[in-house]
């Protein structure tokens, strides 16, 4: 029988982690997860915990990082389908806050996250959405479309509002309720840009 190459074992290590992890950082939050909980249902050591994370906290910090790409693959999916490119501007913001609905995101992203990881601002995925957010502002002033101001300005507010409409909705005792009141609010935000004739 031929044996996996070492990237590929290294590869499929890691997946078995962070899927383990993820499991239990949702089911339990971050303070009751264990790393047995980990290493048990991976079927692994706490060895290879240490080497591929160094620590619970590095884990945890992976499994935020794969939280937030698949969030970004939703909300640029979401993004595609708009009629126009401020629609599809919008309707991704927007669906960043619905996405605060979701369970395992209000317990792993919203509420464990800053309290384990710090400020969300000074994590290394916000530093990606504020320049994905000044190309977008980019290319709408390039098109008429927003008004002359700094993208990068804008797309700190944005990120800034956004992140903590999330936070708010997500910790809300009535999530939906607090969704229900952020969404006007926040496309009257975002129309304050676009360029009045």
């Amino acid at each position: 029988m031929a044996h996996k190459p070492r990237k590929e074992m290294i590869a499929e290590t890691r997946a078995k982690l962070i899927a383990a992890a993820r499991k239990a950082f949702a089911e339990k939050g971050y303070a009751e997860a264990s790393m047995d909980d980990f290493t048990a249902e991976a079927g692994l050591t706490r060895g290879a915990l240490y080497h591929h994370f160094g620590d619970k906290k590095g884990l945890f910090a992976a499994v935020v990082m794969q939280i937030d790409g698949e969030m970004n693959e939703q909300l640029h999916a979401i993004s595609a389908k708009a009629p126009t490119r401020w629609q599809g501007f919008l309707d991704e913001n927007l669906g960043y806050l619905e996405m605060a609905l979701d369970p395992e995101i209000q317990r792993i992203v919203l509420r464990d996250g800053p309290a384990v990881l710090g400020d969300p601002s000074l994590w290394p995925e916000t530093m990606g959405c504020i320049t994905t957010i000044t190309a977008s502002v980019e290319r709408l002033k390039a098109e008429g479309v927003v008004a002359n101001v700094d993208a990068e300005a804008v797309a700190r507010l944005i990120c800034g509002a956004s992140t903590y409409a999330a936070s708010w909705i997500g910790n809300a005792e009535n999530p939906q309720a607090a969704l229900a009141s952020a969404i006007p609010a926040f496309k009257a935000l975002m129309e304050g840009l676009l360029l009045r004739p």
